[in-house]
């Protein structure tokens, strides 16, 4: 089992500290884990994306050649890497993102992360863990609770119930698109 992932977006959506949570819960749930990021110049606005790799074996190289899973929070996003997407790869994007059906052979996400993190969470700085919600839902390699106990060992004090809101509509948001 090696699963490659892709979070990507802009600046200031948090998608490396998801990425960060994202290898810490794998490495805590005893599998083995490489995250690397790379940004824009600009500090928000510009382009962003985390990369994360999970597996039972060894991992020789850190970088992500070609997603199993590709998250895109932007257009700009979806647009840069999508073609670098597996053929069999997961998409999951957010529902604003105009996607191109043609060109995807494997399972398309459009589920509206960010409107959740506004409208039912209440902040959409939290974005960052609803898609991580639905990564973790999406995978199913590690446990929920795991997850969860990576979330707050990363988020800043006092945003721990906020957090786990967020985490937890995102494997709602999965669990609807999917019924």
């Amino acid at each position: 089992m090696k699963k490659e992932l892709r979070l990507s977006g802009s600046g200031g959506q948090g998608l490396i500290l998801a990425g960060i949570i994202l290898a810490e819960a794998a490495i805590n749930y005893d599998l083995n884990a490489v995250q690397t990021q790379s940004y824009g110049p600009e500090a928000r606005g510009g382009a962003s994306k985390a990369e994360v790799i999970i597996s039972k074996e060894e991992i020789n190289y850190p970088k992500v050649r070609k997603p199993d899973l590709l998250l895109c929070l932007t257009q700009k996003s979806y647009n840069e890497y999508v073609k670098d997407l597996k053929e069999d790869g997961i998409l999951i994007v957010d529902s604003s993102i105009k996607i191109d059906y043609n060109t995807i052979t494997g399972k398309i996400y459009s589920i509206p992360i960010i409107e959740t993190a506004v409208k039912k969470v209440g902040r959409s700085m939290v974005a960052n863990i609803v898609a991580l919600g639905a990564i973790g839902e999406v995978l199913g390699i590690i446990p929920f609770e795991q997850l969860k106990a990576a979330v707050i060992n990363r988020v800043p004090e006092g945003t721990e119930d906020l957090n786990t809101l967020a985490l937890e509509q995102g494997a709602v948001l999965i669990r609807e698109y999917m019924e």
